[in-house]
């Protein structure tokens, strides 16, 4: 399965019409935009393919490579580089590309580590790619992270003289715009060298390790200058969650606080990204400043909620100076004043607000984002971990309850590698008070048995997927879901794998969501439609209900079915893309922060939280406070929290 998903768009910029340095005028890198990271691969794979090919051609004849210096490869690894590494392999035994005339050099290595252990860059770049070519072993340079420390200088300055030259480097970039482990403050001369990883660093890889406290606190790299001898640079980056750090590379000053800012510098670079990469781009964010724009309905709504917040007045206060001298001069040539536009926007935004997510009865509905009828709708909620529904949609998911419908909540993962062993033994003490049993020290014995960066033994796993289980219940339990016939415990295969890092989605999970489909029949499904996900599972989730849509895509019901997206735990819609909003009381936030409350294993001591140090259900609350107040800054009613939402179709 390959990432093919990406959001819904409605205008925008005419990037057909306008001249290329007119598209580009804002970026200081060339920059390729594909609507999703499947696409944006197979042009890197052709690139690379292309490459090798027309080096073996100049250099090389009859396939005897073994007197001709090989193609040299420059490789990150990492998340970035999956689909890509995926692809290439394919191609390679589909008989498009051979590796026998090429030579990888890896970018990176942690410090120490030996090459057996999963979580190297050496096993991981073998286990994703190297093992299924027909690459030389002679041919395979990747920094050795058991080089003793008094001679790890030595061995830096050997393995840097080695990479004489690369022909083709592609890289990726980490979310403080590192490019291998070269840190924020980094020399742009630097060369291969050991390093010492940031906290933020060593705490965004400690999913992999196990814990912070396994996660090693130095690292080999190449260097800033290493990497800019390159012929030839390509940067690949995939999904929101870099959208940040690709604007302030593509767009922002050379600085040493973002180290992949100094291949502006480059002769040859070209950073290739997705739409949800892209998204902080000017083109992107703000087109009407670049050239020609689509100016849909709801890409004006776009542009007025964007100049609201530049001049900081409420929608129906803007002016017509606001918007011209706010580059939206194009906007007031469709036709329409400015006061009439201001008008026009303000009753489309208050018509995506609703406390009736799954309809009102009896109602006219011309103005609703949600038709009346049928009434009551049959509603399936995908959450990709055992929590998700209630941190994310909690109120609506109440709303829906509450108002009468046959809701049904899809747990896609069992989450239990988010569990921490204390949690397993409160669980199992808890027990064994009650009098069910005393199964402590076996426990105990199972959790000791672990061994370090390997995955939890699977009678562990059980004992925590049982615990999120209970967990998910009791949340819905508790605003009158009944657990019994209503919550679906899927366990997707794809990530019982019982480590952070998941396999790849197949046929298999995709059959056990299209089985639910059919059984159920919705007119609603929400699912978390977010790519934010630090560990990737919202997005591989998000892709398995795609895939499952596309294979009842003839079946009846889905005629009347629509599918609305909302987001995690970390971030939220843009209110321009906004196409249902969901008021929450005071009470009802209470209510929604009870059920996030009965996720006990996730309070506190999460063995992977991320990099921002609240509670879900302070995430929770403090973003849907934080849209009741866009709307009431626009102009809208004041509501004490909101949850909004996406339609896909």
């Amino acid at each position: 399965m390959n990432n093919k998903y990406s959001l819904p768009k409605d205008g925008g910029l005419i990037s057909e019409s306008a001249p290329r340095d007119i598209i580009h005028r804002y970026e200081k890198i060339h920059t390729k935009v594909y609507e999703n990271e499947y696409e944006g691969v197979q042009y890197v794979a052709d690139n690379i393919v292309k490459a090798i090919r027309m080096y073996n051609e100049i250099h090389c004849s009859n396939e005897v490579y073994e007197e001709s210096q090989p193609f040299v490869l420059g490789l990150t690894t990492g998340r970035t580089p999956l689909g890509l590494y995926r692809e290439l392999v394919k191609r390679h035994h589909e008989g498009q590309i051979s590796f026998r005339n090429v030579a990888v050099y890896s970018l990176d290595e942690f410090y120490p580590i030996r090459s057996t252990e999963q979580q190297s860059r050496n096993y991981r770049i073998h286990e994703e790619f190297l093992n299924h070519i027909d690459i030389l072993p002679e041919n395979v340079h990747i920094p050795d992270g058991t080089v003793p420390e008094d001679r790890v200088s030595e061995y830096c300055a050997s393995y840097d003289h080695s990479v004489r030259r690369i022909d083709l480097m592609i890289i990726g970039v980490g979310e403080d715009g590192q490019i291998g482990f070269n840190e924020p403050g980094s020399y742009s001369r630097s060369r291969t060298r050991l390093v010492q990883l940031t906290y933020n660093t060593r705490k965004i890889q400690s999913g992999a390790f196990f814990g912070l406290e396994n996660t090693p606190k130095m690292a080999v790299t190449m260097g800033i200058d290493t990497i800019m001898r390159a012929n030839r640079i390509i940067l690949m980056a995939w999904g929101e969650e870099k959208a940040h750090i690709v604007q302030r590379v593509v767009e922002g000053e050379i600085t040493d606080q973002v180290p992949a800012s100094y291949l502006q510098a480059h002769q040859n670079i070209e950073v290739v990204i997705d739409e949800n990469a892209a998204q902080l781009l000017t083109r992107e964010q703000t087109p009407w400043m670049v050239g020609p724009c689509e100016w849909t309905p709801k890409f004006v709504r776009k542009a007025v909620v964007w100049l609201c917040g530049v001049v900081k007045k409420p929608i129906l206060k803007l002016t017509y100076k606001d918007y011209i001298e706010n580059s939206l001069g194009e906007l007031l040539e469709q036709g329409r004043a400015y006061d009439q536009i201001n008008i026009d926007v303000f009753n489309d935004l208050q018509h995506t607000i609703t406390g009736w997510p799954g309809g009102k009865p009896n109602a006219d509905d011309s103005t609703r984002p949600v038709p009346s009828s049928p009434f009551p709708k049959r509603v399936i909620v995908f959450s990709p971990h055992p929590d998700d529904d209630v941190i994310s949609m909690g109120g609506t998911f109440i709303r829906l309850v509450q108002q009468g419908h046959n809701v049904h909540v899809a747990y896609e993962t069992s989450g239990n590698v988010a569990v921490h062993d204390d949690v397993v033994l409160q669980n199992i003490d808890t027990a064994r008070e009650l009098g069910y049993g005393n199964h402590y020290a076996e426990v105990e014995k199972v959790i000791a048995g672990k061994r370090k960066g390997e995955p939890e033994p699977r009678p562990l796993l059980d004992l925590k997927g049982a615990i999120r289980r209970a967990e998910a219940r009791a949340a819905v339990r508790s605003f009158g879901l009944n657990p019994d016939t209503n919550a679906h415990f899927l366990n997707l295969p794809f990530y019982e794998t019982g480590g952070i890092k998941k396999g790849q989605l197949t046929e298999k999970d995709i059959e056990i969501i299209v089985k639910l489909l059919r059984e159920i029949k919705p007119h609603q499904i929400y699912a978390a439609g977010d790519l934010a996900d630090p560990h990737g599972t919202h997005r591989t989730c998000m892709e398995a209900v795609l895939g499952a849509l596309e294979v009842v895509k003839d079946d009846e019901w889905l005629k009347e079915c629509h599918l609305w997206l909302y987001r995690g735990a970390w971030m939220e819609w843009d209110l321009g893309m906004v196409d249902m909003a969901v008021p929450l009381s005071p009470d009802e936030l209470i209510m929604k922060r009870h059920a996030i409350y009965r996720h006990l294993s996730q309070k506190d001591i999460m063995p992977f939280p991320g990099s921002d140090p609240r509670e879900f259900w302070q995430r929770a609350e403090e973003r849907t406070q934080n849209t009741a107040k866009l709307y009431d800054q626009l102009g809208m009613a004041e509501y004490q929290a909101i949850e909004v939402f996406v339609k896909m179709f």
